[in-house]
């Protein structure tokens, strides 16, 4: 179980010092306001297009397809995001809510489900399949709910003059047009020129930490007061609700090994650095996106390793 730990800690504390990396370049001055916020959009409209791109491209669904498993991906995913929902009804800020349902389901699917994978089972799809089932729902609900709810929008606006803005966003969220490019390209079996692919690596690679700067940059400490109750209720539901509402039907229904563990990457881990660079580009603040990331970056080592050990005592891993 040390051997466990020590793999949660490899993957996640590497994440939260990227994060206190870019808050000291801010506070030392190597990056101010409006750098940072170039960097967001930088994030937001490259690299991490190209980092979704490039994990969906090179995937051979056709060989390792599973309705059954991308279905319940899917289903848990919705969810999911209902409940996040639910729980930002509690909140009166009307302004925070579609951040906080973002932080409450997005999880680090698509950076940390490869890794975590494939380190206990070596070269694994599932994870792909994983991404494939909700990567995109991911995306679409939080481009919608952030853009419902932004502050920037006109408080009075009609649902009409609202749709018709919203769908834009979707369709041209460079996030979704990586998705959908990088499935095309897979489904389709186009080859991939060297060139073209060592240059959308080179921009892959660059995506998360980049979004880790710019998310310290970003990150102020006397805006989180008040915050800490909130934020803990989202680290509640994204690391130990979801798990116990939905790990016990996979089980039912039949998944075990990789496909589980997938499963439980998808449930439990930290909610990703990205939401962040959503957020801020469409609108909010990003304050209780950033203190989510950290919180639950820290605390998913620990919840993590826990619930593997809970699923190997049970040997369903």
């Amino acid at each position: 179980m040390l051997n466990n730990l020590i793999f949660s800690l490899n993957a996640t504390i590497p994440i939260f010092i990227m994060m206190i990396f870019g808050w000291v370049c801010r506070r030392t001055e190597l990056l101010d306001d409006h750098t940072t916020e170039k960097l967001n959009k930088f994030t937001f409209r490259t690299t991490l297009p190209a980092l979704l791109f490039t994990d969906l491209s090179k995937a051979d669904f056709y060989s390792v397809w599973d309705t059954k498993f991308v279905l319940f991906c899917m289903g848990a995913t919705l969810m999911s995001i209902l409940t996040a929902a639910l729980y930002s009804l509690l909140h009166k800020d009307k302004s925070e809510r579609g951040e906080i349902i973002q932080a409450a389901y997005r999880s680090s699917a698509a950076v940390l489900g490869i890794a975590f994978v494939n380190n206990i089972y070596g070269k694994s799809t599932m994870a792909a399949l994983m991404i494939v089932g909700t990567v995109p729902l991911y995306n679409i609900a939080a481009v919608t709910v952030l853009s419902l709810t932004s502050p920037e929008r006109d408080a009075h606006a009609g649902r009409k003059q609202l749709f018709l803005p919203t769908v834009r966003g979707i369709v041209t969220n460079p996030i979704i047009i990586g998705i959908a490019a990088g499935m095309i390209w897979s489904v389709l079996k186009i080859p991939q020129p060297v060139i073209l692919d060592k240059s959308v690596s080179y921009l892959a690679n660059m995506a998360t930490p980049l979004s880790l700067i710019a998310l310290g940059a970003s990150f102020r400490i006397s805006d989180t007061r008040g915050k800490l109750p909130l934020t803990l209720g989202i680290a509640f539901i994204k690391l130990v609700l979801f798990c116990l509402m939905f790990l016990p039907l996979a089980v039912h229904i039949g998944f075990r090994e990789e496909k589980l563990t997938a499963i439980l990457v998808m449930l439990g881990s930290a909610t990703t650095g990205s939401c962040f660079v959503m957020a801020k580009n469409l609108g909010h603040k990003g304050t209780v996106t950033a203190f989510s990331v950290m919180l639950t970056t820290l605390l998913s080592s620990f919840t993590l390793t826990a619930w593997l050990f809970v699923l190997k005592t049970l040997k369903l891993i």
